[in-house]
């Protein structure tokens, strides 16, 4: 249906919704392929952020005409030929990288333009798109990676999540919004989906109903990250499974036609939720929708960070999931290959991406558990990992982002890596290291957060360095890591954790977690440790 762009008679818009005012970032697909017959030098400047909504970024450096495409996969679910379909794609044009992203897509680089309608076209002759990837839209819907099978679901949100997907796809009523519109559709009850950051989450929830129990949903809107990190506000209202689409496009069409688009920077959903509060949003939220019932009983029993690791019964009786450790989300594409071969030899050709970065492999028999777990490719990409490669977490960084202040994912496998040969302890501790501030790598989650900075020195000038953030966790609603003082060389990063997490170990008790170490002693004693290691 048409709508009125309300917003087009601002005078204050900035000048990327002016652009957008003549252009829809859909469109751009359009001119794609004559691009590639032209090639990259004939795509005008401005036509780049339009990009975006075919989900391709310009790859770092700019102008040497290589580009960085997403890939949507709602709630993270491959079947055996898509992921066949991308293990080619990385193969043929992406030179054998593919990354796993924490919102359960997949990643390639090295992309040129005159590749780019072979790929779309694969994709699509599979089901896949990058259509919402990236740019002002619905980005891929962040779910459940083991709905339909998970003891732990309330409901199976396997085709809620499919429907709200294809409806948002490519619809030009929905592609001009203030801002990157990130949703989450998860019914786990340990909150797989991490539903606090995102700008909608349906969270599983129940209530009675004319004395009958009925299982649903609780909507939580205005999460973010970045540099101004809001955790998402739950409504009073309860929705049951066949309203969730309804409910999604009342919530993204108060975005599009509130959303502020004067100031980019103040463009997300959570500024909006912020300065309205959830009362004046739940109201305006019932007028779009209709009458709902006030909510009822939150049922998440705690987090678990999409977080699968090892072998799991599933509902069904027979069958099992085994979580695998991707370390810090790259594979090789002969690695993608061999897990797709595996994953329809025992199972039934499905695996699933996770926010963690990791993967799954679905519906195998008993009896082929331990056939499956000898494959060679599983040395590296183990169910048992250790401590800190198991729970590291890295964005892309400067090795192919142009926002990238440092590199990140290269560096924290080598850093986790140092640290399980270093020291042992008995829980383990969640790093997150992010290249800039826009937190693609989810910093502020972190047990520990490493956010990428330049530091000025007088002996080497300006170099990489980190700040260090600690204490981070969505249990209970969730709660942001704070910062400790003090900027630490990249170099001196492997040294400055390990004596840190010394410490941490010497004065936790026995099974404390990092969060509630911090939450048990504050920031001073770390502080102090973070100091005095600076200063040898």
């Amino acid at each position: 249906m048409a709508y009125t762009k309300t917003w087009a008679n601002n005078p204050n818009l900035n000048k990327t919704e002016l652009k957008k005012l003549k252009k829809d970032g859909l469109k751009i697909f359009e001119d794609i392929p004559r691009y590639a017959k032209s090639g990259f030098a004939s795509i005008p400047e401005e036509d780049f952020d339009l990009f975006k909504w075919a989900g391709l970024y310009l790859q770092r450096p700019k102008d040497a005409g290589y580009f960085m495409m997403r890939v949507c996969v709602p709630s993270g679910i491959l079947q055996y030929d898509q992921l066949v379909t991308l293990a080619q794609i990385s193969r043929d044009y992406g030179r054998n990288v593919f990354d796993i992203t924490t919102r359960q897509a997949v990643q390639f680089h090295w992309l040129t333009i005159e590749q780019i309608p072979d790929i779309f076209e694969r994709l699509e002759k599979v089901g896949l798109s990058t259509a919402g990837a990236c740019g002002d839209i619905t980005r891929n819907i962040v779910g459940n990676p083991l709905s339909g099978i998970d003891p732990n679901e309330l409901v199976d949100t396997t085709d809620i999540t499919r429907e709200v997907y294809e409806f948002f796809q490519r619809n030009e009523d929905f592609s001009n919004l203030p801002r990157k519109y990130k949703m989450s559709i998860n019914a786990n009850v340990y909150n797989a989906s991490n539903a606090e950051i995102h700008c909608l989450s349906f969270t599983p929830a129940k209530k009675v109903i004319d004395g009958n129990e009925v299982l649903g949903f609780h909507i939580k809107v205005g999460g973010g990250l970045s540099s101004a990190p809001y955790l998402a506000q739950t409504l009073n209202v309860f929705i049951r499974p066949e309203q969730v689409k309804d409910a999604a496009i009342a919530v993204t069409t108060i975005f599009r036609d509130y959303g502020y688009r004067e100031k980019r920077h103040r463009a997300r959903l959570k500024f909006l939720v912020a300065d309205w509060g959830v009362e004046k949003f739940t109201e305006k939220l019932l007028e779009l929708i209709g009458p709902l019932p006030e909510k009822g009983e939150d049922v998440h029993k705690g987090w678990n960070a999409g977080y699968f690791y090892g072998v799991h019964p599933q509902k069904q009786q027979g069958l099992h999931y085994i979580g695998f450790n991707v370390p810090v989300g790259r594979l090789h594409a002969d690695e993608v290959f061999e897990i797709a071969r595996i994953a329809k030899q025992y199972g039934n050709g499905e695996v699933r991406l996770c926010n963690s970065q990791n993967l799954v492999i679905p519906n195998v028999p008993t009896e082929n558990v331990d056939p499956l777990l000898k494959e060679p490719v599983f040395e590296r990409i183990t169910v048992q990992p250790k401590s800190f490669i198991g729970y590291s977490v890295s964005c892309t960084g400067i090795e192919y982002c142009n926002l990238a202040l440092v590199e990140t994912k290269e560096r924290l496998r080598r850093i986790a890596e140092f640290l399980d040969e270093q020291l042992e302890l008995d829980v383990p501790v969640r790093l997150h290291m992010v290249g800039c501030p826009n937190s693609c790598g989810q910093r502020q989650i972190a047990d520990i957060g490493l956010q990428g900075v330049k530091m000025k020195t007088k002996e080497k000038g300006m170099i990489e360095a980190f700040e260090i953030y600690v204490g981070g966790t969505l249990l209970n609603g969730g709660k942001f890591n704070e910062k400790l003082k003090g900027k630490v060389d990249a170099e001196d990063l492997p040294h400055v954790l390990k004596q840190l997490l010394l410490y941490f170990k010497q004065t936790k008790l026995a099974g404390e977690t990092f969060f509630e170490y911090v939450q048990r002693v504050g920031l001073e004693p770390l502080q102090a440790e973070l100091d005095r290691i600076l200063n040898n």
